[in-house]
């Protein structure tokens, strides 16, 4: 039996069908498979994860064994998606609801959030909701305003100077003239990076304009599982010739967070949360309670309109999550 000396270290760069590709310490590949024992350890959340640093040795039939998963830093996640598109929750024998997590990435140095300037029209909501996950696991996002020859000049601009405003760090693109496409490689050099926006915004195409068939290479294994549209997640980080790692995720149509309270909601929204000890309540909702400071920085404009309602209506939808948490519900 091999000992914990035997065990080496590796990054997890491709997940397929209980298959992972480890980068080894040397360089190399090895197609690996996982242990019974972690599997039982880890029932509520992804099992490896594409990021994940892993513990592996060589079994005894020559093949390669993932042992253990190094803690995760940081994970963009999400409710793990039924094929409807609707989040698994599951109830446990005394009634009370359970979340299962799906990472969509570990341990990534920042994500890429892409949002078309026009065609799709930009969806600021979803944007405001994937921030969200973001700022609750300290992963650094950047925004991409992609497609801007689509609209007259200055008008991305327009668009997204609320999140600049806030200090989020906002690229404008274009796959077709090249706009932008220096700073994003530059963004990306040296980094693991996953790009994230809803279908239709561009990504492969920004992709292929970085690299000619970068986007092509990472389409084909982001549906590789063959499970149906919007339904996989990453399957592999792809290396990037300037130094780095990129991984591509399929679009999506909506991103339910996992495990997320609503009393910390407001400390997600960075032009939100300066105005909440000024609140008159403790526990202000920022919805109704009198002498709210949130709402008065809303009806001065320093707190843009849209933005407050994304918060509003994370704020009710957890609400409702959390009745159910606290007071279960008989399975029968």
């Amino acid at each position: 039996m091999s000992s914990s000396q035997d065990l080496e270290t590796g990054l997890v760069i491709k997940s397929l069908s209980g298959f992972y590709t480890v980068l080894t310490e040397e360089g190399e590949q090895i197609t690996a498979r996982v242990r019974g024992r972690l599997k039982k350890e880890r029932s509520e959340t992804t099992l490896v994860a594409v990021g994940d640093r892993v513990q592996w040795r060589v079994s005894q039939d020559g093949g390669y064994t993932i042992v253990d998963v190094d803690e995760r830093v940081r994970a963009l996640s999400r409710l793990k998606p039924l094929s409807s598109g609707r989040g698994t929750r599951r109830w446990d024998r005394k009634g009370y609801l359970r979340e299962q997590e799906q990472v969509i990435i570990a341990n990534p140095d920042q994500v890429v959030f892409v949002i078309a300037s026009a065609n799709p029209e930009p969806r600021l909501r979803m944007l405001d909701r994937l921030l969200v996950g973001a700022e609750r696991q300290e992963i650094p996002p950047v925004i991409c305003a992609n497609k801007i020859d689509l609209v007259p000049p200055g008008e991305a601009e327009r668009m997204f100077s609320i999140y600049e405003s806030i200090g989020y760090p906002v690229l404008y693109t274009s796959a077709l003239t090249g706009e932008g496409i220096d700073e994003l490689r530059d963004r990306l050099q040296g980094r693991i990076s996953a790009l994230i926006g809803p279908s239709g915004v561009g990504k492969s195409s920004l992709l292929n304009r970085l690299e000619p068939g970068l986007g092509q290479r990472v389409m084909n294994v982001s549906t590789a599982t063959g499970k149906g549209r919007h339904t996989t997640t990453v399957t592999e980080l792809v290396p990037l010739e300037v130094g780095g790692w990129v991984a591509d995720t399929p679009g999506i149509r909506a991103l339910a967070l996992f495990d997320l309270d609503p009393e910390e909601i407001d400390a997600y929204f960075p032009d939100i949360a300066p105005y909440v000890p000024h609140c008159n309540f403790s526990d202000c909702t920022h919805t109704v309670e009198p002498d709210c400071a949130v709402r008065e920085a809303l009806a001065r404009g320093d707190i843009g309109q849209h933005r407050y309602e994304s918060y509003v209506r994370l704020h009710e939808e957890h609400t409702k999550l959390a009745e159910l948490y606290w007071w279960g519900i008989d399975e029968e």
